[in-house]
């Protein structure tokens, strides 16, 4: 392995680590935690922070093997086959609510930046939304207008957090030698 192979392997490993240790945050503290699943989410920083270090396709690597983190964290929300849906249902509901939710972290670098606006974040907690309005519509019954507040009530303030926090973090480190 060549020596960028292995740093960029690091790298990985620490973003893995700091969403373990935000992920656990969230749901220890419980800043507009809500009751059936999502709370102020302090653990995408370093699923985007990794996205605008490490590219895309790391970024999203580092974003879907931390779903599998989840599981460890906190709850992991699905509908049951006991409420009238079946395996593959389920299975969509899962997929759409972890995976892509959170994948598309990983996408956040290949949108553009305009000085201390990073739209790659607005994007992708945007899109996050909707996949969680569209499955509490679909899979958890609840009117549109419902599922839009339920969550955008964590999914507002995680997008405004992000968008005030990454582009610090980032900038400072992009000056440091952390980066290079």
């Amino acid at each position: 392995m060549r020596n960028n192979q292995i740093r960029d392997i690091a790298y990985m490993g620490m973003y893995l680590a700091l969403f373990f240790v935000f992920d656990w945050l969230s749901n220890t503290i419980g800043l507009f935690q809500m009751p059936n699943g999502g709370s102020l989410g302090l653990s995408v920083i370093p699923l985007l922070l990794c996205s605008y270090h490490l590219g895309w396709k790391k970024g999203t690597a580092v974003c879907l093997l931390c779903v599998l983190m989840m599981f460890m964290t906190g709850k992991v929300y699905v509908v049951q086959n006991s409420d009238g849906f079946a395996p593959w249902q389920v299975a969509i509901q899962f997929l759409m609510e972890y995976p892509v939710a959170f994948g598309i972290y990983g996408l956040a670098s290949l949108f553009p930046n305009f000085k201390y606006f990073y739209s790659g974040v607005a994007v992708t907690n945007l899109v996050r939304l909707a996949l969680h309005v569209v499955a509490g519509t679909v899979f958890w019954a609840t009117p549109w207008w419902g599922s839009f507040t339920y969550n955008a009530w964590y999914m507002i303030p995680t997008m405004i957090m992000c968008l005030i926090v990454i582009p610090l973090i980032y900038e400072r480190l992009k000056k440091s030698r952390v980066f290079n």
